[in-house]
This record gives structure tokens, sequence and C-alpha cells, in this order.
């Protein structure tokens, strides 16, 4: 089979923050498929279609992917941040494991990206120096008592976390959920990072301590970090820096 896929991470946002390897890719293609924004950010040229589609539809993407692959083009299926953290990569493999046994010898690879729990996590500091979970708070692929027992799971552990998808019009009670969880299992000064459009012309960075922290603070365009109880805030004129360190007493 002449034809390939690739299964792309476009970073957080800003140009600068797509790898030189997801650019080349994206020169070579002939197709691109994706979710209707990220779509969007790719640009139009001759000899390239591009395949935009609703936001739950990613089997129907993947196998319509797969299927051009298979018919020979050069196909790029496009993520924000990193692929394989909570986006594309793992659909598509969903559907190359229910597919047609053809689709398993296909040329695939997974093209790695700048997520946004990384690019948050770099302009503050780094929230994320020890160790760390990531969670995504959207009960629409698991249900709430999953993601409640995963949670407190973490908090006990005193990882530092990374939320996504915290707080959608259609679920907003899900993040005030989760701020009363960690209210239990956390001391009232945990600090929380609310991160918004980050690398955008609209990015908003905001330091916060769990007793304050409220649920308006985020939407689905923020990541949320949250400390752990050994994470420090250091003071200076301009933004603070906040950062985990490495060692951890016994």
């Amino acid at each position: 089979m002449s034809g390939w896929l690739r299964i792309a991470g476009l970073g957080p946002g800003s140009e600068a923050l797509v790898t030189p390897e997801v650019t080349a890719v994206l020169a070579e293609a002939t197709d691109v498929v994706g979710y209707i924004p990220y779509v969007a950010r790719v640009a139009e040229r001759p000899g390239l279609t591009l395949h935009a589609s609703d936001n739950r539809v990613e089997i129907d993407r993947s196998r319509h992917a797969l299927e051009m692959a298979a018919e020979g083009r050069r196909v790029v299926v496009v993520s924000s941040g990193d692929p394989g953290v909570f986006a594309m990569a793992s659909a598509v493999f969903e559907a190359v494991e229910s597919g047609p046994r053809a689709w398993r010898d296909l040329d695939i690879q997974v093209l790695p990206g700048i997520t946004a729990m990384l690019a948050a996590a770099a302009r503050a500091g780094a929230p994320l120096g020890h160790d760390f979970c990531c969670i995504n708070l959207s009960d629409n692929l698991k249900p709430w008592r999953l993601i409640e027992r995963r949670l407190r799971l973490a908090a006990q552990a005193d990882f530092a976390m990374a939320f996504y998808n915290p707080r959608s019009k259609s679920r907003p009670e899900g993040f005030e959920k989760t701020l009363q969880i960690l209210r239990e299992e956390c001391e009232p000064a945990r600090l929380i990072l609310f991160a918004r459009a980050v690398s955008r012309p609209d990015e908003a960075l905001r330091i916060a301590q769990l007793a304050d922290a409220t649920p308006d603070m985020a939407d689905m365009q923020t990541v949320v970090l949250v400390g752990s109880s050994r994470t420090r805030v250091i003071e200076r004129n301009s933004s603070p820096f906040v950062y985990t360190p490495r060692f951890t007493p016994e």
C-alpha cells in the first residue's frame, strides 16, 4: 500500500509550538481529518482536501481516515495538543482493532505534540516537576463515579494533578463537585493554577489557593493544574513562579 496515516498533535494553539515533524507531514498530506476548529488551523493549498467534522464522531472520523489511507492517500488526523492525550490516537487504534484486517498493516504513525498541561506548566514554572497525574473531568465517555474515585485516590496519594475539560456549559456541576472533593482531601492552601487559552493571544493564567477557588474560574478552554502538598510559590515583581520540588522527605 502506498498510502499512509499520521496522527498529529498541533500543540496548544500557537504556531510556534507546532513541531517541525508535524509541519513537514502536513506539507506532504493529501487529506487532513479532524474536529472543525483543529482542521481550521491547517492552511489550505492545492492538492490538499480538508475533512472537518463534529467533536462526537471520533470513530467515524477515524474510519474515514483509514479508508482513505487504504486507497493510497496520505492522510493526517489532527488533534490539538498531543494526539495521545485525550485525543484522536486512541480513537484511530480503536477503529483499527475493530475494522478490516488490512487496516492493521497500514503505515500508521503517531506524531507527538505539546499538550496543554505541559504548556501551562511551563508558563508557571514547574508545578508538575515531581510525580503527577492527568485526569479528564468529562463524563461523556466514563461515569462520574469513576472520576470521583480517581480524584480522591490521586489527592490521597499527594500527586500534583492536571485536569482537562473541567467545566462545560452542559455540565457545570462537575467542576463544583471536583473542588468539593479536593477540599475534603487537601489542605485549604493547596495551590491551583487556572491556565486558559495557553499560547494564544487571549492567554490568561491565574494562581489561587484551594480555599479561594470557584467553579467559574474554569471553562472548556482551561487546563487546571493542582499542586501537591509540596508545591511552592516564588514571589517576585512580575508573575510568580510555581514549582514542585523533586525531593520529597520520608
